[in-house]
């Protein structure tokens, strides 16, 4: 049996071809797995669980099938779709799990997170993190109106996409992980392994806390880098989808 691990998929009605991409491996990998983890940003823009988007109501059907047919699915807040709720678990199946959640997978301790927390050196984009994450905040933004909502998603995604080519430029490695905010992870949930998304350049880090080794598994974005995570009792892989 094999656990995988996917983030980053910004599934977006403006790009089918993402979410067919997405149903497809609902429909074949991951219908044999024993679980299946979305590390965060599962939807381009999430502006609540009302949101009557045909687009995101087929995605939910597929992980209402799989999830029914026993395939647990575990779902944690990205910095796109932090206003998934409970109405959103109960036309998936998928549960909610918070951003640093630890793991056992076939006997090891593993930390999830979606990597935004540990890239401190953003310091724009911890701020805005931390405004909209406030609970008054999003009770606020709960409670406007959907035209209302959809004006400001599309705003926070344009202003975005806007800081992410202007650091992409300027200084790219602030929009990467932070050692430190790393090492205090790893220290906090007391783990050596660390699987997280968001910065979008995956890769396996082997590195060393307090004298000790320790892996730092980062997955891709999963469209455009095809990055998948598949880890069984004898081991892991970070590798692509399996087409056809």
């Amino acid at each position: 049996m094999t656990t995988l691990f996917i983030s980053d998929l910004h599934l977006d009605g403006a790009r089918p071809d993402i979410t067919d991409q997405f149903l497809d491996f609902l429909s074949r990998e991951a219908r044999g797995a024993h679980a299946l983890y979305i590390l965060g940003d599962l939807f381009e823009a999430w502006i609540g669980d009302d949101d009557p988007d045909p687009d995101k109501r087929r995605v939910l059907a597929a992980m209402k099938q799989i999830t029914s047919g026993g395939v647990p699915c575990y779902v944690m807040h990205g910095n796109r779709d932090f206003l998934l709720g409970k109405r959103f678990c109960a036309d998936s199946g998928a549960k909610l799990i918070d951003d640093g959640t630890v793991v056992d997978l076939y006997g090891k301790p593993v930390l999830l997170m979606h990597g935004d927390t540990l890239c401190t050196d953003d310091h724009a984009y911890q701020r805005l993190r931390r405004i909209v994450r406030n609970p008054l905040v999003k009770f606020v933004l709960r409670n406007l109106s959907l035209s209302q909502r959809q004006k400001l998603a599309a705003r926070m995604r344009a202003g975005s996409k806007a800081h992410i080519e202007a650091m992409d430029t300027a200084a790219p490695a602030i929009m990467d992980v932070n050692n430190a905010a790393v090492d205090k992870a790893f220290r906090h949930y007391g783990v050596d392994c660390l699987i997280h998304g968001h910065t979008h350049r995956p890769a396996v880090h082997e590195l060393t806390v307090d004298g000790r080794k320790a892996t730092r598994i980062v997955l891709g974005d999963w469209y455009d880098q095809g990055s998948v995570l598949r880890w069984r009792k004898e081991g892991f892989e970070l590798a692509g989808l399996r087409r056809g």
